[in-house]
């Protein structure tokens, strides 16, 4: 018996987000040295960050 199509692939998963969480923004901006452990406590209204930084 076959699986129907609406199930999708084994690997829709390894495709690349556009939109990263706010866990995953802070640390692209430790990265890049724009986040500060000492002064940045607020997680709302974080600056834009390339995807693929």
């Amino acid at each position: 018996m076959s699986r129907h199509a609406s199930y999708g692939k084994a690997n829709k998963s390894a495709k690349k987000r556009n939109v990263l969480k706010r866990f995953e923004r802070v640390d692209v901006l430790r990265r890049l040295g724009k986040w500060k452990e000492g002064e940045n406590t607020r997680v709302t209204g974080l600056p834009k960050t390339p995807v693929t930084a």
